[in-house]
C-alpha cells in the first residue's frame, strides 16, 4: 500500500505518518490489512531527518498543486492535510482561496484522472461552524447541525466539504471528511491559526518561556489531543462504508474547556510559578475569530465509530510532556 499525506512535514503529517509507521499496515474502508509499502510526504518543506530515515518515507519538496498529479501515481490513499490557517487565510483571503480552496479542488481532480482513483480522507474543521448574533449556533452542536462558518478559513473549509461530497456522491473519487477540533498541545514554534495560543499557553510555559492568552478566562473552547486528532484521521480510512455511513463528513468528539480551565490544569502538572508566565493581554481580531466557534459538540456518529473526547485537559498536558521524553 501506498499512502500520501499533502501537508506532510507539518505537526499533524509527521505525527500520522510516525503511527502509520509504526502499525506497518492498514484496512482500508474495511478491506482485508495491507502492508504499508511506501508514505509520500508532500510539503513546502522537508520533514524530519527521523522520518527520512526510515525507506518507507518518500519526501516530495514543493506547492502540492504545481506536484499534482505526477504524485499520485500508484497512490492507495491520499490524505488532504495542507492549509492557511484560521488567521494567516483571514489576513491573506488569496493566498487562503489557492491554498485551501484551489488546491483541493485540484487534488479531487487529479485524484478523479487516475485509473483507479485513491481513497482520500479530507481534514476540515470546526471553523465550518460559526455564530452571528442574528444567526446563533445552538448550544450544543450535533450532527445535524448546518455550518454557517464566520472566517475565510471556515468557508474555504466548508466548500471543500462539499466537493469531497460530490466527488463521493457521483462515484468519482472515495472521499471522506473529518472535522477536527482544536489540536493541543501542539510543539514546535505558533503558528498563524488564531488557535494557536491554545497550544502556546501550555508549550512556552513549560519551556520556561512567557506566553499570552488574547482571550477572557473563561472562553470556552473545544480541544482534542493529538493521539486522538489522528485516531479519527484513520479511522476515516479504515471504517467500511456500512460504518461510515452515507453522510461524508464526521465531526469528531471534543473536550469542552475554558482557557481558565486550562491554566488551573497546567499549574496542578507544573506549579504555580509555570502558569504565572502566562499574561492576559487582549487580541480583538482574534477574540472575534474564536468566540465565533462553537465550544460544545455532541458527536454520536463519531462515538458510535468508537471515537471518545479526551478525558481532561490535566491528561492532555500530560500527554505533552511525555512525548517530549
Amino acid at each position: 500500500m501506498k499512502i500520501l499525506i499533502t501537508g506532510g512535514a507539518g505537526f499533524l503529517g509527521d505525527r500520522l505518518a510516525h503511527t502509520l509507521l509504526g502499525l506497518g499496515e492498514l484496512r482500508l474502508a474495511g478491506a482485508p490489512a495491507e502492508t504499508i509499502d511506501e508514505i509520500v510526504l508532500v510539503d513546502r518543506v522537508a520533514p524530519r531527518d527521523v522520518l527520512l530515515a526510515d525507506p518507507r518515507i518518500r519526501p516530495v519538496v514543493g506547492d502540492v498543486a504545481e506536484l499534482l498529479p505526477g504524485v499520485l501515481a500508484g497512490i492507495d490513499l491520499v490524505v488532504h492535510l495542507a492549509a492557511v490557517v484560521s488567521s494567516e487565510a483571514e489576513r491573506d483571503f488569496d493566498l487562503g482561496m489557492r491554498v485551501n480552496l484551489a488546491t483541493t479542488m485540484a487534488l479531487l481532480e487529479a485524484a478523479r484522472a487516475e485509473p483507479k482513483p485513491p481513497r482520500l480522507v479530507f481534514a476540515s474543521s470546526l471553523a465550518v461552524f460559526g455564530s452571528t448574533p442574528d444567526n446563533p449556533l445552538p448550544e450544543v452542536i450535533d450532527d445535524d447541525t448546518l455550518p454557517t462558518p464566520q472566517s475565510s478559513y471556515g468557508t474555504q473549509k466548508f466548500i471543500g466539504e462539499q466537493l469531497v461530497a460530490d466527488y463521493a456522491r457521483r462515484g468519482l473519487v472515495p472521499a471522506r471528511t473529518v472535522r477536527l477540533m482544536t489540536v493541543t498541545v501542539r510543539p514546535g514554534a505558533p503558528n498563524a491559526a488564531a488557535s494557536s495560543f491554545l497550544s502556546g499557553i501550555v508549550r512556552e510555559p513549560l519551556a520556561g518561556l512567557p506566553s499570552n492568552s488574547p482571550v477572557p478566562r473563561e472562553t470556552l473552547v473545544a480541544v482534542t489531543s493529538p493521539a486522538r486528532t489522528v485516531e479519527g484521521l484513520l479511522l476515516a480510512a479504515t471504517a467500511s462504508d456500512d460504518e461510515w455511513g452515507a453522510t461524508t463528513a464526521v465531526t469528531l468528539p471534543a473536550l469542552t474547556v475554558s482557557v481558565g480551565e486550562m491554566l488551573d490544569a497546567l499549574t496542578r502538572v507544573a506549579g504555580p510559578e509555570v502558569s504565572a508566565l502566562v499574561t492576559s493581554d487582549p487580541d480583538d481580531e482574534i477574540a472575534r475569530i474564536v468566540t465565533s466557534w462553537p465550544a460544545r459538540f455532541s458527536a454520536a456518529r463519531a462515538q458510535r465509530l468508537g471515537l471518545t473526547a479526551d478525558p481532561d485537559f490535566e491528561t492532555i498536558i500530560r500527554q505533552y510532556i511525555a512525548d517530549l521524553g
